[in-house]
């Protein structure tokens, strides 16, 4: 029997078809990684390593939007909220977790996860607190960047002395909520001892408790100030910075950006470089490489920023011996 089929029905059996074909076609295109990004602090404070983060993905062939997608979680300094935050991340199925910001996000990322591979800025030292248990080696889903340097705090000190008259107390700001709080205040007493220099503690977690350690710094002699390390402080630039100036006391902080921000002086490893080397690996482990077969990666660039022009604002002499060993000075 022969069936005739009209125009009409023609036109619309091959529309159907051409509406079913593009769906089977996006059906079998195969999803694109997705990258949980874990941080402890928020979005503005973050973003230029962020940046950083992403040219390192570039440079291994991975851009955000095209063939690798990225969703974040912010803790915005609330530490408590990042192990529910990282157990979302793992839920929503991510092919590689980076943690960020602290090490509480690390160890939230560490909780949430043994199998998801984890790259991580870490701020204290790895294998002594048991994150890893080799460097060039590390077992298990993690790896990453360290960003501690203990011998930063001798340095630190041994600038702050040039600018502090002899025998005149150096304070020393720490966040005891820090992992390496226990750390920086033993080696910074260890390189104080043999100069007989007298080290002060200051104690600040919050925002109320810098004001009170700056409003003590007015009450005693103090020949400069060293800002410890800390996440919590790099989210308050702005703020430790314009207390320092008011105070007109010499800080040697831990950041560039704290010297951008108008610090005097800042002695550190490079945030930019640490993100840009993150982004790296995270791209070498979506392309199949496993977190143990990545070595953590050390501090290879520190960075002397100076600030020349809030030095002469604030009426300080810069020592020679500081200026012509400043990698950067802004004038």
């Amino acid at each position: 029997m022969t069936v005739t089929i009209g125009r009409r029905e023609l036109l619309a059996a091959l529309g159907g078809a051409a509406a079913v074909w593009p769906l089977a076609a996006r059906a079998q295109q195969p999803a694109i990684p997705l990258i949980g990004f874990l941080n402890n602090t928020t979005p503005k404070t973050y973003e230029p390593f962020v940046t950083s983060f992403r040219r390192g993905l570039g440079q291994v062939g991975y851009i955000e939007g095209m063939n690798v997608a990225i969703e974040y979680r912010w803790g915005r300094n609330e530490s408590d909220r990042l192990p529910n935050l990282a157990k979302e991340l793992v839920q929503r199925g991510v092919t590689v977790l980076v943690a960020s910001g602290g090490d509480q996000a690390v160890r939230a990322a560490q909780a949430a996860t043994q199998t998801i591979p984890i790259v991580a800025t870490i701020g204290s030292d790895p294998v002594e607190t048991g994150l890893v248990r080799s460097l060039n080696r590390p077992e298990g889903n993690i790896t990453g960047v360290s960003v501690f340097a203990v011998q930063l705090v001798a340095k630190r000190l041994e600038l702050a002395r040039e600018f502090a008259p002899e025998g005149v107390a150096i304070a020393f700001l720490t966040n005891p909520n820090n992992s390496n709080y226990k750390i920086d205040i033993r080696e910074i007493d260890e390189a104080a001892k043999p100069l007989g220099q007298k080290i002060i503690i200051l104690h600040a977690g919050t925002e109320d408790e810098c004001d009170a350690a700056f409003a003590e710094l007015a009450q005693q002699p103090i020949g400069a100030l060293i800002v410890q390390d800390d996440p919590f402080f790099n989210e308050i630039t702005v703020h430790l910075v314009v207390s320092a100036a008011r105070r007109s006391i010499p800080v040697v902080f831990s950041r560039r950006e704290f010297a951008v921000a108008g610090g005097l002086l800042s002695y550190g490893t490079s945030l930019t470089e640490a993100y840009r080397q993150v982004g790296i690996y995270t791209g070498r482990i979506l392309k199949g490489t496993k977190p143990s077969e990545l070595p953590i990666l050390l501090p290879s660039r520190y960075e002397l920023v100076l600030n020349l022009k809030t030095a002469k604002a604030l009426g300080i002499t810069v020592p020679t011996s500081v200026l012509v060993r400043a990698d950067e000075v802004i004038e």
